[in-house]
Formats: C-alpha cells, sequence, structure tokens
C-alpha cells in the first residue's frame, strides 16, 4: 500500500549519501577523528551533545567508545550530556538554552573535545555550550546539515550534511560519520593488522 513512499524514502537518503560522499568530506572526518584520538591520547575526553534525536546521536557515540565498537579495548573518556535530573534542574533554573552549557562550565577542561550535533545549526542551548568550549579552549567539533548555522563559524571542524529537507536525512548520515569517527579512533589508538 505505501511501497512507492518507502521507495521515496530509500532512494532520498541513497540521493543524500552520495551528495555527502565526497574526499573533502571523507578528509573532515579524518581530520576530527585525528583529533579526538590525539585529545584521548593525551588524557582528554571527549563530551557529545544535541537535542532530539541528535541527543540519541551523542549517546550513541559516547558508549561505543565508553564500552566497544568493533575492538575488545580499554574504554575511552566519553560523556554525552544527558543526564535528566541536570537538564530539567537547569532548564527550570537557567532555561533550557543553558541545559549543555552548564554542563560544559562544569565538566570541560582544556584540551577537550566537544562533539556539536545539530541538523539546522542554530539551536541556541549548542550555540551557548560552544561558547562555554571555545571559552575554556576545548576543540569543538560539529555535524551539522543545511546551511550550515551559526555553528560553521564557531566550530574548529564543522562536517556539513548539505540537505534542506527534512532532518531524519541529515540524521542518517551523521550517524554514519559517528560510526567513521569511532573506527579510525579504535585504529589510531588500538592498532592492529586488520
Amino acid at each position: 500500500m505505501y511501497e512507492t513512499l518507502i521507495a521515496q524514502q530509500f532512494e532520498q537518503s541513497l540521493a543524500v549519501l552520495q551528495n555527502f560522499a565526497t574526499p573533502a568530506n571523507f578528509a573532515k572526518i579524518n581530520q576530527a577523528a585525528m583529533l579526538m584520538a590525539s585529545a584521548l591520547k593525551d588524557g582528554k575526553k571527549i563530551i557529545a551533545c544535541g537535542n532530539g534525536g541528535s541527543l540519541c546521536d551523542a549517546q550513541h557515540f559516547a558508549e561505543e567508545l565508553t564500552g566497544k565498537f568493533q575492538q575488545d579495548r580499554p574504554p575511552l573518556a566519553a560523556i554525552a550530556l544527558a543526564d535528566p535530573a541536570h537538564i530539567s534542574c537547569v532548564a527550570n533554573d537557567y532555561g533550557y538554552s543553558y541545559v549543555f552549557a552548564r554542563s560544559i562550565e562544569a565538566l570541560g577542561k582544556e584540551g577537550d573535545v566537544m562533539l556539536a550535533i545539530t541538523t539546522s545549526g542554530n539551536s541556541p542551548n549548542i550555540l551557548l555550550a560552544v561558547e562555554k568550549a571555545l571559552e575554556k579552549q576545548m576543540h569543538v567539533i560539529a555535524l551539522t546539515g543545511n546551511q550550515g548555522g551559526k555553528i560553521a563559524e564557531l566550530a574548529h571542524i564543522e562536517i556539513r550534511v548539505p540537505h534542506e529537507g527534512y532532518a531524519d536525512r541529515v540524521q542518517e548520515i551523521h550517524i554514519q560519520i559517528i560510526h567513521s569517527l569511532i573506527l579510525v579512533i579504535e585504529k589510531v589508538l588500538f592498532a592492529t593488522s586488520s
């Protein structure tokens, strides 16, 4: 009954992926992964954040580093800013725009890496967190969509999925980027012959 609609979704996903899959974007992903690996090797941590589905992606990124991805290896220092008690406390006392900034202010250290995931690039709570991260001399990597938004000017490395439609197509590519980041981090820090 809805086979045509379903087929259109897969065709659109394929088109967005093919548009994104360029040497320039692969180079940015590699640059971001090397920066993360270097920070982890130096005893720093990665702090990831996002809203909605992007928060789920941030959690997935962090759990693959603290747990495991493809290799059985020691855990890596990563955290997603997803504590509901913290989020509701800060949202109630300061406003939702501060839910991530307060955590960055409390947990972020010089040399840490912030992974900011925002399909619009304009989420106020992400932008405030980025500002705090920059004040603390953290490295900022942003996964964005559309035109990149305001965060494009702030991030040290911005990896953009240039899709103007629904955020789901952008998020599909974001999860592949996240898997690629983790894969490279594992290979760099725990080199194997494979």
